[in-house]
């Protein structure tokens, strides 16, 4: 699987660049978003969740973690595949989708084509409660880290798939970030793992 590209843009089209990495071009789809950031014969980073399917294999590009992040929990809901999610994301940003999604403006939605009433009233039941357990915890971290609440997201998940619960991750994530606020990353997720192991 891959999950990051980091290499040239060879060419760009409607919905997708070619990306070339020592050589090799990758096909990658992205939306409106992303592709009017990049530009042909500079060298980007782009994040990739891989969809692999019986009769294909797509790349999906993303500039930040945390629209990656949003493609996927986009996805989530019923009705949404990787083509609506792009044009959601192709006219909303990420911090678009929350605020719409916390003050229930349904509207914002309606505006994208494809996205009738049905699927708007998914979206806001759907992602409502998903947000707010995914961002609420990170938010409230991230006032006193200089860490952003999408890497803060990301070493709770990161915790998660090492044997932490959801609970104990941001638990502890927060009780070390309230002592070093500096710490980086590696640290964080090194300093947590520690203090597992010596409880036990």
């Amino acid at each position: 699987m891959i999950g990051k590209l980091s290499g040239k843009i060879d060419s760009q089209c409607d919905d997708y660049v070619i990306i070339d990495v020592n050589g090799v071009g990758y096909l990658v789809y992205a939306s409106g978003t992303t592709l009017a950031k990049l530009v042909e014969g500079r060298f980007y980073k782009l994040f990739i969740e891989t969809h692999v399917r019986e009769e294909h294999i797509h790349l999906y590009g993303f500039l930040t973690l945390e629209e990656k992040n949003f493609f996927n929990l986009l996805q989530s809901v019923n009705g949404i595949g990787t083509k609506m999610a792009l044009s959601i994301l192709s006219n909303l940003t990420p911090t678009d989708i929350k605020i719409a999604i916390n003050n229930d403006d349904k509207n914002i939605f309606k505006a994208i084509s494809g996205v009738g009433d049905k699927l708007t009233e998914r979206i806001m039941l759907e992602l409502k409660g998903k947000i707010a357990k995914i961002f609420s915890s990170s938010a409230i971290i991230k006032d006193s880290s200089n860490i952003s609440s999408v890497e803060i997201n990301e070493v709770i998940k990161a915790l998660v798939n090492l044997g932490f619960t959801r609970f104990e991750a941001q638990n502890t994530v927060q009780g070390i970030i309230t002592q070093n606020t500096k710490i980086s990353i590696d640290e964080l997720i090194k300093t947590a793992l520690k203090n597992r192991n010596s409880s036990f």
